[in-house]
């Protein structure tokens, strides 16, 4: 067991916490469809009707349909021919040939080649009265003249094109490349060749459209081939013009100025003169060197090639061969000896003249490249200033030359693009092809009985959900007891069931006597007769709160308060009196509303004086009052024999205060039946007076705001209000206002306590 410590309690601030968290309130749901349940099968059973009607007199409509491939190889191939760039995307392309065919070439194009304006099954289709009455409501045919219409054969045309886009429907197969184009009419055969004439027209228009896009391409290209040939011709012949002017010269298939030509020539003169010229310097100095240094052992290339020199040079070596085996037999003094180095002596002299003058021959050629080398330095010099004078030249030749070079490119550009389009002229590919042809329908497309059935009840069952949630809104009255605790925070008494008239006529008494009660009705004494009904059981339950309120007053006054006319005081209080006196209470009962007096219409119309006669008279009490003779109750009557101007002053006044002092030492309770809150200020006006209240509200009549607005400005009244009773309540529907844990709920339960006959 838990101890007290851990014993978990609740306030009523935690429960509404718990409760507010669901967000559904499924109980109320059904309860609400419970409530309106007849709204919703009205709406479903007349739409159904609708839709029963619909289907009958429906023509039936046919749907042929064709699919068309929209070819991306064909398309490449295309591409490819004509050179046409990126690809455009593909959704995007799709979706443009969706366009392509609702666009009024093709239709145009299928009313032509079909002739539908010769077809009555075209222009003048069986159609439904829902169709029918959808034309006669379009509003701009109303106006236009009948004349002008028939006339104009291109209107018709247009209104035909309409009609097929406004009929076509255009879908692509998932995400693919294949369209699917359908069309409805009332006539299968006519569905079926307007759908394939609407493939058909789109694969014609796409070859006509390539066909006009090439031949416009063909025609500009040839238009700029034969511009450009021109310019092309005019920049060559300036080239030309250019070359003959400045003296320009053909060289390896390209053209150079004289100057540049002269200039690269000399130079290469002059690099070949100064090679010549270090090569005879070199063999001067050579020679040169040989001589100074008096060298016989030397080689020359020319000496070796020179007979004269090589004679000497062989008659020296054998002198000194000879010179040497003498000097070597005969001794260095010896007269062969003397004489052969003589000999060799002259040879050497003769020799190195001989060299001499091969020296000489270097020497002159040396000169003679050092002068050539020196004129050619002169001429490249020369060439060079007329070279660097002559650049302008060369400029405005290059500039010339790009712009011939740029001309002769565009022109053989646009002569190999006017080929290709001429040729694809000549190849008629379109880019889609027809996968599926259109066959003629069997069975009719629309309307789909299911479908419109199924359809009819969605909207029946929205129509009248919608009606029934309109109710719902604008129910804004009391019907249970919880509503009556939440609006108002006052206790809720209970609630009186609606009385059938026959029922409360069961026991009626008529008028006894002229100072007895009139209870002809039955429903003004209903708890005597009925004392064990629930309309008895409020009434107790009323008792009890009054003497739960002022448990020590010996006497009780009772005012019984509602906030609009009509929701049934008078009866309340007339009943809660008859209850008080049948149980041995002495009760009066006080019709206090001096306007329109309800309980003195009910019980005492045949009342000559009454309140007032008290009041402003003098009468003697005992001489105005009614006594009902089985109860005991006795009635002050109010009888109005004219307007009184001033009642809210009479019954706060101080002879009211004393008249109901008087009365107390007599009566145990006395109940008011007091004017209704809203119209009229009377019942705050004898608010003082009171020891408690009671509102009668109507169930199901009255608007919540009202009561809530009426008792608002009614402090001092509402503070002496012990609780509210619901008066004329539905049971039967009171069941379905019902949520579990209310009294409504457990109503069933406890209803066999009460006995209504």
């Amino acid at each position: 067991m838990l101890s007290p410590e851990k014993v978990p309690t609740y306030t009523s601030g935690d429960w509404e916490d718990r409760d507010s968290v669901q967000t559904i309130d499924v109980e109320k749901l059904i309860a609400i469809a419970l409530r309106q349940w007849r709204p919703v099968a009205i709406s479903v059973i007349v739409f159904l009707v609708l839709g029963v009607i619909y289907i009958l007199t429906a023509v039936p409509q046919y749907t042929a349909s064709t699919s068309v491939l929209i070819d991306r190889g064909n398309s490449e191939l295309l591409n490819q021919l004509s050179n046409a760039g990126v690809p455009v995307e593909d959704e995007a392309s799709v979706l443009s040939e969706v366009e392509l065919f609702k666009s009024d070439t093709i239709s145009l194009a299928v009313v032509d080649k079909l002739k539908l304006l010769d077809n009555p099954q075209f222009t003048s289709p069986h159609t439904s009265p829902l169709t029918t009455l959808r034309s006669m409501l379009r509003f701009r045919y109303w106006f236009a003249s009948a004349d002008l219409e028939n006339d104009d054969l291109d209107a018709k045309r247009r209104d035909a094109a309409q009609t097929i886009v406004d009929t076509m429907d255009v879908d692509r197969v998932g995400r693919s490349y294949a369209l699917s184009i359908s069309y409805t009419s009332t006539s299968p055969e006519l569905a079926s060749s307007i759908a394939g004439a609407i493939a058909d027209a789109y694969l014609v228009d796409k070859l006509n459209s390539k066909y006009d896009a090439t031949r416009r391409a063909s025609d500009w290209l040839q238009e700029r081939i034969d511009e450009l040939k021109q310019k092309a011709l005019d920049s060559d012949l300036a080239v030309q013009k250019f070359r003959t002017a400045h003296g320009l010269l053909s060289s390896g298939g390209q053209y150079q100025l004289l100057s540049d030509q002269q200039l690269s020539e000399l130079t290469t003169q002059l690099i070949t003169a100064q090679a010549e010229t270090a090569k005879a310097r070199a063999k001067y100095e050579r020679v040169k060197s040989i001589i100074d240094n008096g060298r016989t052992d030397a080689i020359v290339t020319d000496v070796l090639d020179n007979s004269i020199s090589n004679d000497l040079r062989k008659k020296y070596l054998e002198a000194s061969k000879l010179e040497a085996e003498i000097s070597a037999r005969l001794g260095p003094d010896h007269v062969a000896a003397v004489r052969l180095r003589s000999e060799m002596a002259e040879y050497q002299r003769l020799m190195f003249e001989e060299l001499n003058r091969i020296a000489e021959s270097y020497q002159s050629e040396l000169q003679v490249a050092e002068s050539r080398e020196k004129s050619l330095k002169d001429s490249v010099s020369q060439a060079s200033g007329v070279t660097a004078a002559a650049g302008e030249t060369q400029v405005q030749l290059r500039e010339l030359e790009r712009t011939a070079d740029t001309y002769r490119n565009l022109y053989q550009t646009f002569l190999a693009r006017y080929q290709e389009a001429t040729q694809q002229q000549s190849f008629p590919i379109t880019e889609a092809r027809i996968i599926a042809k259109a066959q003629v329908p069997t069975v009719p497309s629309a309307p789909k009985k299911p479908l419109i059935l199924a359809l009819a009840m969605a909207l029946g069952a929205l129509f009248g959900s919608g009606i029934g949630g309109f109710r719902e809104f604008r129910d804004r009255f009391f019907r249970t007891g919880e509503q009556v605790r939440e609006v108002l925070s006052l206790e809720y008494i209970g609630h009186v069931p609606a009385v059938d008239a026959k029922e409360a006529a069961n026991g009626a008494n008529d008028l006894e006597s002229t100072r007895g009660l009139q209870t002809g009705n039955g429903i003004t004494n209903y708890v005597v007769n009925h004392p064990l009904s629930a309309f008895a059981e409020t009434m107790r339950s009323a008792k009890i709160a009054v003497d739960m309120e002022n448990p020590s007053s010996r006497s009780k006054v009772i005012g019984v308060v509602s906030c609009l006319p009509g929701e049934g005081k008078s009866t309340i209080a007339i009943n809660l009196a008859q209850l008080l006196a049948m149980q041995g209470s002495r009760t009066l009962l006080i019709d206090a509303d001096l306007r329109n007096p309800g309980a003195t219409r009910a019980i005492g119309r045949h009342a000559e004086q009454g309140i007032l006669e008290a009041l402003l008279e003098g009468k003697p009490l005992k001489d105005v009052l009614l006594l009902d003779s089985k109860t005991k109750l006795a009635f002050l009557p109010a009888v109005v024999k004219r307007r009184v101007p001033h009642s809210s002053d009479l019954l706060s006044s101080s002879i009211m205060v004393n008249m109901l002092d008087e009365l107390k030492a007599h009566f145990d309770y006395i109940v008011l039946d007091l004017p209704p809150l809203g119209p009229v200020v009377d019942a705050r006006a004898i608010s003082p007076m009171l020891d408690a209240s009671l509102a009668v509200i109507e169930w199901g009549r009255t608007s919540r705001r009202v009561v809530r607005t009426t008792f608002a400005v009614q402090p001092e009244l509402m503070q002496k209000c012990i609780g509210v009773v619901l008066n004329k309540v539905d049971t039967e529907k009171l069941k379905l206002y019902r949520s579990y844990g209310s009294g409504e709920y457990y109503y069933n339960r406890y209803s066999a306590y009460y006995h209504e006959s």
